[in-house]
């Protein structure tokens, strides 16, 4: 007995620093006060945590907090709590349970999370019913590698409102941020890529997005089911694959997109089943197609909008829906393709822009065209149709057309990201572009 006792008083002099040694971090959130600030050492603190009374966690640039692979790292349970400069890792990675885990789970109101690293759990950050909340610098995490069914989001927003998301960083996560029964939220300043969609969005009305940033992901941003979004100054570059897109406005009405920029995405616009959406002010360059409209889609608005240097400038599809495509006697810019003069010199074109096309029949029967729309092959079908058998449709017409050109300086400007793109995606040769959606991209 003597023996064992001299043995453990040696093993704890000689190692002193061994985590049994001090408090659980969970015996010092149910031990602290109210309003308690908690400043944690720059090590590794085992988790699973319930935070259940508001209090400030702060840690350092090595703080970690390790859940056990089972349930939530961190859950919130009490309102004005405050967590800052942390690692969160290791939350339960089960698909099958009756609760969706995260890294930080959020059940209530007033909280802020500031500066939070989320890796290795199914989703990131999960606000759930939880409203008047900050998200702020933090990154999140996926396993990237192509997958996606195993793993969850990377801000997932369930019945929660008047939140705001704030200069977030997210990668290789299933969707970047996903939004179901949340309103009136506020996000900004985020970037989202290597995901399924950047944003995958339901049944959620009047949010704000604005100055954020999504690129390398099968679809930029996914709008569904929602009504008076705004969208405004994002960027949607490089979203890819035959059947992508930089945003998808699907039964979405009432919506507000202006000075975004859609830059070298399969599709820039695509529009189905949408009414009263005002798209203006935006640039859409180089994408494959510039606008994709289903005709169950109508009183759409497009002005002043820059649609230049698309394979396609815009197509309709399933038959012609009743749309704008100027405003108060003002259209749009369509570029070096459709030489315009204006001899008032009054910015509008003397004449309107009428483009034809047979191109959405076989667009409609056959989804593999998407992937030919550059060959020499589609150009000969096209020519065929519109000379030898007098088989086109008018897909747009523009009465009142911008006539003013980009700049020189613009221009380079494209071409200065074009080639920086295409550097990063031959420089990173494990980056693989996926495809989803079914027949037409309408299976969603």
């Amino acid at each position: 007995m003597k023996k064992l006792l001299f043995v453990l008083l040696v093993f704890l002099f000689c190692f002193p620093s061994l985590s049994f040694a001090e408090n659980p971090l969970q015996e010092l959130i149910d031990s602290a006060e109210e309003g308690t600030v908690l400043n944690l050492e720059n090590r590794i603190y085992e988790g699973n945590i319930t935070i259940s009374k508001p209090l400030e966690i702060v840690g350092g640039k090595e703080t970690i907090i390790k859940g056990d692979g089972t349930g939530n790292v961190i859950s919130i349970h009490a309102p004005n709590v405050k967590l800052s400069h942390l690692t969160v890792r290791n939350g339960s990675m089960d698909r099958n349970s009756s609760e969706e885990y995260a890294a930080i789970k959020v059940y209530t109101d007033n909280n802020v999370l500031d500066d939070i690293t989320t890796r290795d759990s199914f989703h990131g950050i999960y606000l759930s019913q939880a409203h008047d909340n900050v998200v702020k610098n933090c990154r999140m995490f996926g396993l990237g590698n192509g997958e996606i069914a195993s793993q969850g989001n990377g801000l997932h927003v369930y019945y929660s409102n008047r939140n705001k998301l704030e200069n977030n960083k997210i990668q290789g996560t299933r969707d970047g941020m996903f939004f179901d029964y949340a309103n009136e939220n506020d996000i900004t300043h985020n970037e989202i890529s290597k995901t399924r969609y950047g944003l995958h969005y339901m049944y959620s009305d009047s949010n704000r997005f604005s100055n954020n940033t999504f690129t390398f992901n099968t679809g930029g941003a996914a709008i569904m089911h929602s009504n008076g979004l705004t969208l405004s100054n994002n960027q949607f570059i490089f979203n890819y694959g035959h059947r992508s897109f930089g945003l998808l406005l699907l039964s979405s009405n009432q919506g507000t997109i202006t000075d975004n920029t859609f830059f070298m995405n399969q599709r820039g616009l695509y529009i189905d089943q949408s009414t009263g959406n005002v798209i203006r002010h935006n640039q859409l360059v180089k994408n494959q197609i510039g606008i994709e409209l289903w005709a169950s889609s109508n009183e759409q608005i497009f002005t002043i909008n820059q649609i230049d240097e698309n394979t396609i400038p815009a197509i309709t599809l399933g038959g012609q829906g009743q749309n704008s495509w100027s405003e108060d006697g003002v259209g749009n810019d369509w570029g070096s393709s459709f030489p315009l003069t204006d001899l008032d010199q009054n910015g509008v074109g003397d004449q309107s822009v009428t483009y034809y096309s047979s191109l959405h029949q076989l667009i409609e029967e056959q989804e593999l065209t998407y992937l030919f729309l550059k060959s020499p092959a589609i150009i000969i079908y096209e020519k065929i149709q519109a000379l030898v058998l007098h088989n086109e449709t008018v897909m747009f017409e523009d009465a009142s057309p911008i006539v003013q050109r980009a700049t020189f300086g613009f221009r380079w400007i494209w071409m200065v990201v074009t080639v920086a793109l295409v550097a990063v995606i031959f420089g990173k040769r494990r980056f693989h572009i996926c495809t989803l959606f079914g027949r037409n991209g309408r299976n969603i």
